[in-house]
């Protein structure tokens, strides 16, 4: 437990030094529930370079630690709203994710959908995403990797978002297959 604390208070600390430095619009993010913990964080590269096109760059980086297990994602993606439904968009890109004895180069695949309430409820959105990462995307002890996750989000405050979702996690090895996560979680995001 104390070297979790320590991992997360070191993780934390670099993000926000990182995000100060880069001075571009940004958000951090912390997800829990009774076993796991996921600090979240996202860097816009548009603002960060000066780049100014429909399609937005992020890089971004979580930390999920589950049932005393580490891993650690870095993602490249390029998101952009589907011509004539400006409330969906979608994003595309790939990343890396290392884990115990397990690195994968997976595809990732992301939507949000923001729901047609903004008059009643404060802006509220779906979000879903997909990773995968065939045999030859995986090294180390890795055979392949899949994830997917289904979000809801509210932004409760002017950029201080509320969300809920489910993680399903599969991290299937050379010689055995290993379900990473499965789980609820909620928590909050800043942006800024």
């Amino acid at each position: 437990m104390k070297d979790m604390i320590m991992t997360v208070k070191k993780l934390l600390l670099s993000s926000c030094l990182l995000m100060g430095s880069l001075q571009a619009q940004n958000s951090v993010g912390l997800d829990v529930n009774s076993d796991d913990i996921e600090l979240l964080g996202s860097i816009d590269l548009n603002a960060l370079i000066g780049y100014a096109d429909s399609t937005t760059y992020s890089l971004d980086i979580n930390y999920l630690r589950a049932d005393s297990k580490n891993m650690t994602q870095f993602s490249l993606l390029g998101q952009n709203s589907l011509q004539g439904v400006e409330s969906l968009s979608f994003a595309l890109g790939f990343g890396s994710v290392l884990a115990s004895d397990f690195l994968a180069f997976p595809f990732i695949l992301k939507a949000n959908y923001i729901l047609p309430l903004m008059d009643v409820i404060p802006t509220t959105s779906i979000n879903t995403s997909f990773a995968y990462a065939p045999k030859v995307l995986s090294l180390r002890d890795a055979d392949n990797y899949f994830e997917w996750r289904l979000e809801a989000d509210m932004e409760v405050i002017y950029n201080v978002h509320a969300f809920a979702g489910y993680r399903y996690i599969d991290t299937q090895y050379e010689k055995f297959d290993k379900t990473f996560n499965k789980s609820a979680y909620f928590g909050l995001k800043l942006n800024f």
